[in-house]
């Protein structure tokens, strides 16, 4: 019975260590404000890379927040890897900061952006890498379009808005609760003047609280259609057709600002990267739900835009 348990664990063990080299983990801190884990797939010496750009709010490196845990982008990195394609995934400056506990009151869109080129130029300084390419995530869709521009061999568009932020907003609000949509037309129109008020309702605080207006401020000033004409290096779309937070309308007008952009729209597949087959309670709940697996035609999709 011993020597049938110790067969088990050698086998088990075995099993893990064979996937463990699949590829090889590096924790990475490129200055103070950025720290990020590498994958390196174990069978190519110089492999293309992917740096991966997470969405807006305090999101890590593996796509969570705090009570919000769903593994999205360390999902996505890892079979990526698994592909043959090293990847970079990094917590947002502001993740830092929180568990630092010092908080940058003037933190803007800009800082974003900063970090964004500081993680491109660290890859590109290194020359490991055959090509360098950028995902952006939601918010990070627009990041990483400033950020491409500086010597990015590709980009790629992952459920990234085509509007500025404030019309996004407006939509949004228009949708769900249209009683205020007067009143977020004319904060967002205080706020293009570069001015702070205080003058907002009380249910549209989580947006319009004055110490993040300026940031705010520093996000509309960009409009993704605009920025993304900049880009001469190729471009992939993609979107999700249950993607509750960025619907395929936004990906359908950063194609016609690029018209030699390819676009994808993955049927089922929703914001957080997962099919969802059911209604939008389920799609709402697997935000917080890291056993779900991602889409399969996703990694299809970015591996062959790559290779």
């Amino acid at each position: 019975m011993k020597l049938k348990a110790f067969i088990l664990f050698l086998l088990y063990n075995s099993f893990f260590y064979a996937q463990d080299t699949i590829f090889s983990i590096q924790q990475l801190s490129i200055n103070q404000h950025i720290d990020g884990t590498l994958l390196l797939p174990n069978e190519k010496e110089k492999p293309n890379l992917i740096i991966i750009i997470a969405g807006s709010g305090p999101t890590d490196r593996n796509g969570n927040q705090n009570f919000l845990k769903n593994n999205s982008l360390k999902k996505l990195a890892e079979k990526l890897t698994e592909k043959g394609i090293a990847t970079f995934r990094y917590d947002k400056r502001i993740v830092k900061q929180i568990r630092q506990g010092n908080v940058d009151p003037n933190i803007s869109f800009d800082d974003f952006v900063i970090d964004a080129i500081s993680v491109l130029n660290y890859f590109k300084l290194k020359d490991n890498f055959n090509k360098v390419y950028i995902i952006g995530h939601s918010q990070g869709s627009l990041v990483g379009i400033l950020a491409a521009k500086e010597g990015a061999d590709g980009f790629i568009s992952l459920s990234g808005a085509g509007k500025t932020i404030d019309e996004v907003i407006i939509d949004q609000i228009n949708k769900t609760a249209p009683m205020f949509t007067q009143d977020a037309e004319r904060v967002f129109s205080i706020l293009r003047k570069g001015d702070t008020t205080e003058d907002y309702p009380i249910a549209l605080a989580s947006i319009f609280n004055k110490e993040v207006q300026p940031f705010m401020t520093s996000w509309m000033y960009y409009n993704p259609q605009e920025e993304i004409k900049k880009l001469q290096i190729p471009i992939l779309i993609i979107n999700g057709s249950k993607d509750l937070q960025v619907s395929i309308e936004e990906a359908h007008l950063l194609k016609a600002a690029v018209k030699n952009a390819q676009i994808e729209i993955i049927e089922k597949m929703n914001h957080i990267l997962v099919p969802i087959e059911g209604n939008n309670l389920e799609n709402s709940k697997s935000y917080n739900e890291s056993f779900r697996k991602l889409s399969l035609k996703l990694i299809e999709i970015i591996v062959t835009f790559i290779k």
